[in-house]
């Protein structure tokens, strides 16, 4: 009577040769232990196949990119917070906004920092706040025009947008005055607001019928009627933001180049910053 051979022994994981492996890896075929496979959306699959199955670095960001909302405008206040945070470290009186701080001296707009070559002021001073209630407003506003503007424009115009509408504030401080220490987020907001009211307007509605043209001519009235208050910074503002929703909130019956689209709010940079070297001088 012949005997039987011994069964063949069960397979060990590719990974611990001392334990069993009680599957395969769906994708490789490779036998595992229950602690070296993962859920996939296929079976179970070793972390190389998942690692391997996964897109490049550049693809995966472009797609983790996609899914956020709201990324330009959510950095533009954690900036401005940020700022007044260090402002605040540096020197208390920044919280009650009612004097001039250390930090306001050092990135705050004035005539003659530009005219002793502190251009970085033109910028700076747009991330500036005198007070908690004053960041608090501006952050207010610009969280609502960002809900509203930046995902209909896209991240990188949206962000032109702010940053041509701040140089053009900046410039109109100077333009109307510029002795003193200015600085906030005024300025750019305004030019959204102008913006805004410029693409409604070309879209064929009367922004002065929505909310957009409601809060703005407000507002107007407030920069007239309150002292202290940037009147050159709140109108430059509004007129750079303006100049730039002309291009690039043009309706699709009537569209615009896309070159124009860019070259617009590139001027007003360019010519805002001119304006604000050759007046300060």
């Amino acid at each position: 009577m012949s005997s039987l051979p011994p069964p063949p022994p069960p397979p060990t994981c590719t990974r611990h040769p001392d334990r069993d492996a009680g599957r395969a890896c769906t994708r490789c075929a490779r036998p595992f232990c229950a602690d070296c496979l993962h859920q996939a959306a296929v079976g179970s699959q070793c972390d190389e196949c998942i690692r391997a199955a996964q897109p490049p670095a550049a693809e995966r960001f472009r797609r983790w990119s996609a899914t956020r909302h709201l990324v330009v405008t959510r950095a533009l206040i954690l900036t401005n917070i940020a700022v007044f945070l260090y402002m605040a470290i540096v020197d208390s009186r920044a919280l009650g906004g009612r004097a001039v701080s250390d930090g306001a001296l050092d990135l705050g707009l004035n005539r003659v920092f530009i005219a002793d070559g502190d251009y970085y002021r033109l910028l700076s001073a747009g991330f500036i706040h005198f007070g908690i209630l004053h960041l608090a407003f501006n952050m207010w506003a610009l969280w609502q025009l960002g809900s509203m503007m930046e995902d209909a424009m896209g991240r990188l115009r949206f962000l032109t947008l702010y940053i041509a509408s701040l140089l053009a504030g900046s410039a109109g401080v100077l333009v109307l005055g510029g002795l003193g220490i200015t600085g906030g987020a005024s300025g750019a907001v305004f030019g959204l607001f102008g913006a805004a009211a410029v693409g409604l307007h070309r879209r064929g509605v009367n922004p002065l019928r929505t909310s957009v043209g409601t809060v703005l001519v407000l507002n107007l009235v407030l920069t007239f009627a309150i002292p202290g208050i940037s009147i050159g910074g709140h109108i430059g503002g509004l007129i750079g933001g303006a100049i730039c929703g002309l291009a690039m909130f043009a309706p699709s019956w009537r569209p615009v180049p896309q070159w124009l689209v860019w070259t617009t709010p590139a001027a007003v940079m360019v010519a805002s910053v001119a304006i604000s070297i050759a007046v300060s001088s």
